[in-house]
């Protein structure tokens, strides 16, 4: 486990733009550590801008707050991985959507923890979660 590097969950780097205050509870789990995000998260973020309609101004903040982040990109072998986290989600009954099926195995080939308000990810085999949901508490 690289216990300096972690993945940031699309809610936890859209809370840390806002300002709001569940950023503010997940920033010490992101200190001190280089914070990876999936590709999806990037455009996940695009694609909340372009359903909001945001402005240019908006647009550049975006931008600047992605340079905060490593973006790590897809490759066959987490497209491998994505495969078997969506079977074993099927498999035990429940959904996962295609971007956190792809957030899961990005974090799970990387070995490393995914910090998230996200609890669809509890239960995913291998898979490390931090969070501040208070309806599961950190695990």
């Amino acid at each position: 486990m690289h216990t300096g590097k972690v993945i940031a969950d699309t809610n936890v780097v859209s809370y840390l733009m806002k300002g709001a205050p569940l950023g503010q509870s997940y920033k010490r789990h992101l200190a001190g550590k280089v914070v990876g995000i999936v590709f999806v998260t990037v455009a996940e973020l695009y694609y909340g801008a372009e359903r909001n309609n945001w402005g240019e101004k908006r647009r550049k903040q975006l931008e600047e707050h992605l340079k905060n982040f490593v973006v790590l990109p897809y490759n066959n072998e987490i497209a491998r991985v994505y495969a078997r986290v969506v079977i074993e989600c099927e498999r035990n009954g429940r959904s996962i959507s295609f971007p956190d099926a792809w957030i899961a195995a990005t974090a799970l080939w990387h070995n490393l923890p995914l910090v998230t308000h996200d609890l669809d990810f509890l239960g995913i085999s291998g898979l490390q979660v931090i969070t501040e949901n208070e309806s599961q508490g950190q695990i």
